[in-house]
């Protein structure tokens, strides 16, 4: 199959197809699919026409997708893709721009265009720059790199250069994503490498004193604090501010983990619970999170950007740059990279502040009218007072007699949502993440219709059984 005038027709209308066919179910297919088994065909030795693979795809593959960009979505911290992004991401694939070096391409401009917009979103200071990736996890890994390249710096050893033998460090944390345990193990530290810090008491976040304390003994000639801006289960976040003061005393390397913490700066500003992000030597944050464009793009900022480059950079005959242009295959992992800012650039261009910040206050309302729901049920407990986007909650067991994994099992199956779990105090619970921008009250009213029916069923049977 070649470009031509009438393969590109039949491609653009098979996509309409597919795309209308898909979108005009989103509200009423199941979240999560019952059959994800592979799709039942042969791999041919003639490859298939076009019309054959498009009725494949209709008949078996796109009726068992979740419903991953509706509104009902709430595992995870899963944004949807909104209309700007969703078409800026078909240009990029139309488009095909291996942004890995600048000088052939306004690709690489407009992806520093959009970094310094999130950094002016984000209120932070014009001495942040860095990198899109793929995703939260990778900018975690650029960030264990760094931190290991400034410790190195400390040393007198070029770590990227030499490697770690001699290198000695020790990394503090309260509340580690997954994501930054397995970049330590990535970056030659270990994920059992770092040192826990005490939380604050019925909290998530890190008690400053306990880390004050770990830094003022630590005999470590280099130290990591790892900060959180939104726990993953809590949503609790760091004083920031305060744990900036202490790794400033002691020379430390302050990384804060804001995946998707850092949009409570457009709801609160620098005096909300982001306060003092501004003064981290790094920070990650996740676009297809709560900025709601496609998979496959993350952000790593930094203040020490020629430490993120001793990182990266190799140097290789048919790599070289020309002078005074980007290169951001020595910046990052890949040498190779899709165009990924753009459904970013996009977005913010036709969104603007204040279109970003009311999908952020939407689901946050969204969040709080579940959350109040279940704080006056009988049926059901609301474990910590909902302040962002995440509910944490679990059935009463006295009333109805059904565990949380019982309960969620129950609710992804009826395919009204999708929910994931969560250990909050040391026991299971029912973890709910809104951050899709198509969230709407109907979505919200229609999960609450299905947890009080499945407590209403369990009750029902208890009482048949007595």
């Amino acid at each position: 199959m070649h470009y031509s005038s009438h393969t590109n027709q039949s491609i653009l209308k098979a996509l309409a197809e597919q795309f209308q066919a898909f979108h005009k179910t989103l509200g009423t297919r199941s979240v999560a699919s019952a059959n994800t088994n592979p799709v039942e065909v042969e791999f041919p030795e003639k490859g298939m026409t076009f019309d054959e693979l498009n009725r494949l795809i209709s008949e078996q593959v796109r009726p068992h997708l979740s419903a991953s960009n509706g509104g009902r979505y709430w595992g995870f911290v899963t944004g949807g893709a909104n209309p700007i992004a969703t078409y800026a991401d078909w240009l990029v694939t139309t488009f095909n721009q291996n942004v890995s070096k600048g000088g052939d391409s306004i690709a690489s401009e407009i992806e520093q265009q959009a970094l310094h917009w999130l950094c002016e979103l984000f209120i932070l200071p014009k001495t942040f720059n860095g990198i899109f990736t793929t995703g939260a996890t990778a900018a975690n890994v650029l960030a264990a790199f760094t931190a290991r390249q400034y410790a190195g710096h400390q040393q007198n050893i070029d770590v990227t250069q030499s490697g770690m033998t001699g290198l000695d460090v020790a990394i503090f944390s309260a509340t580690p994503h997954a994501s930054m345990v397995k970049s330590l193990g990535f970056a030659g530290f270990g994920q059992n490498s770092w040192q826990k810090i005490a939380c604050n008491p019925q909290d998530e976040s890190m008690d400053v004193s306990a880390l004050d304390n770990a830094l003022t003994h630590c005999k470590c000639a280099s130290k990591v604090v790892i900060a959180s801006a939104a726990t993953v289960t809590g949503t609790d976040f760091d004083d920031i501010a305060a744990i900036a003061a202490l790794c400033k005393k002691h020379q430390a390397w302050l990384h804060v983990d804001a995946a998707f913490g850092i949009f409570e700066r457009l709801v609160n500003g620098e005096s909300g619970k982001t306060r003092g992000i501004e003064l981290a030597d790094s920070i990650t944050l996740d676009c297809h999170k709560w900025l709601n464009v496609p998979y496959d793009c993350g952000v790593f900022l930094t203040q020490h950007m020629d430490l993120l480059k001793k990182c990266c950079d190799v140097s290789a005959p048919y790599l070289v740059t020309p002078e005074n242009t980007l290169s951001y295959m020595s910046m990052g992992i890949e040498n190779s990279r899709r165009f990924r800012a753009f459904p970013v650039w996009a977005t913010l261009l036709a969104y603007g502040k204040h279109g970003i910040a009311n999908n952020i206050n939407s689901n946050i309302r969204h969040a709080k009218q579940l959350a109040q729901w279940l704080h006056h049920s009988d049926k059901y407990q609301l474990l910590k007072p909902c302040e962002l986007n995440v509910v944490l909650f679990k059935p009463n067991s006295e009333v109805v007699g059904i565990s949380s994994g019982e309960c969620m099992a129950n609710l992804n199956a009826s395919g009204q949502v999708l929910l994931t779990p969560g250990v909050w105090q040391g026991e299971p619970i029912i973890r709910a993440a809104l951050s899709n921008w198509a969230t709407t009250d109907e979505d919200v009213t229609q999960v609450i219709s299905a947890l009080d029916a499945i407590t209403s069923k369990k009750e029902k049977q208890g009482s048949k059984n007595t």
